[in-house]
């Protein structure tokens, strides 16, 4: 962090500033920048992180694309509202006079838009205190992944022990997570990724492994009590062989991030149950504290564990989104700061 100086009234003030990604409009990666911004201030409910650590997630890539283009209705139809980043981990540096919850030195990690920057402002229920068994870049890895796969599986899929789970897609951050939180929950897991994430499925907790590229799993496996389809790509007439009556789809994200690829799939995923008497769901999660300290307890006892591809440094976040974006990245890509 620096310091610049301005004139008010006759005398110099200093501005406290911070190193942050910024994002100029949708597009390429081009339109971001790490730009000197000022330095965030609190008010008496507020809390002050400086970050160790953020991490991508494909909210950002959809972001920066502006796509769906239900994201420019929410964020801003020629430029989003807030700067980059959701996910991150750090030190409580300041607290409001209201803030009972965290003080001072509190390692926490949670979700503020504009992560990707050297300080994050928010409230208490943004954050909450990292397990002490996790690094920063661990924590950071967590919050927009692991929320979504915990939903999916525990409010969507409803999976519960001695049940069979399949998990489309489980080779990137919310797939390795839920893959261990159906695993927490006591279910037999399947895993389908491509065959350079197989092995580290395995060490997540998979029971089985399948490698897509050679595997038709409409045709091989289950029954399964639950799909999780990860990206929302599996065709559900296929899925529908595979499951059992009463069994339930839950497709997490808009697969090809179109806004008719998403209505068309939760038309036909009403059809289906209706006709068919089995559940198909899309869904988006939302951040919320209580799932944060839920994930925190699970990764204290060690049920789940981050799996992170690579960790790139605050100025790589454009390079490191667009490996986000082309589905290459094992886990979770991770941003250090500092």
């Amino acid at each position: 962090m620096t310091a610049t100086a301005r004139p008010v009234s006759g005398t110099m003030e200093q501005v406290a500033t911070m190193q942050q990604i910024v994002q100029d409009g949708y597009g390429s990666t081009a339109v971001m920048h790490l730009r000197e911004v000022p330095k965030p201030e609190i008010g008496d409910d507020g809390v002050l992180v400086r970050v160790r650590a953020a991490s991508v997630n494909a909210l950002d890539w959809h972001m920066l694309r502006g796509t769906p283009f239900l994201v420019r209705l929410s964020e801003g139809w020629r430029r989003p509202k807030t700067a980059p980043g959701v996910d991150l981990a750090g030190v409580v540096e300041a607290v409001g006079r209201d803030v009972t919850e965290l003080a001072v030195g509190d390692e926490v990690f949670g979700g503020r838009n504009g992560s990707f920057a050297e300080y994050s402002a928010g409230r208490v229920r943004n954050f909450v205190r990292k397990p002490a068994n996790l690094t920063f870049e661990q924590a950071a890895a967590i919050p927009v992944a692991a929320v979504t796969a915990l939903q999916a599986v525990r409010d969507q899929a409803h999976i519960q022990a001695g049940q069979r789970a399949l998990v489309m897609g489980a080779g990137g951050g919310v797939g390795t997570f839920a893959v261990q939180i159906a695993k927490a929950f006591g279910a037999h897991v399947t895993a389908t990724a491509n065959a350079a994430v197989l092995e580290t499925l395995r060490s997540a907790g998979a029971d089985e492994v399948l490698d897509y590229a050679r595997t038709d799993v409409a045709t091989s496996g289950g029954p399964y009590d639950a799909i999780l389809d990860v990206g929302g790509y599996g065709r559900l007439g296929d899925l529908n062989r595979i499951l059992r009556p009463g069994g339930v789809v839950v497709s997490v994200g808009a697969g090809d991030s179109t806004l008719r690829h998403l209505v068309w799939g939760i038309v036909e995923s009403k059809l289906r149950s209706r006709f068919r008497h089995q559940d198909m769901r899309h869904f988006l999660a939302k951040l919320n504290r209580d799932d944060l300290l839920v994930l925190a307890d699970l990764a204290a006892a060690g049920r789940i564990v981050p799996v992170i591809d690579r960790v790139v440094p605050l100025a790589e976040v454009p390079a490191a989104i667009a490996y986000v974006e082309a589905g290459k990245a094992r886990g979770k890509v991770v941003v250090s700061v500092g």
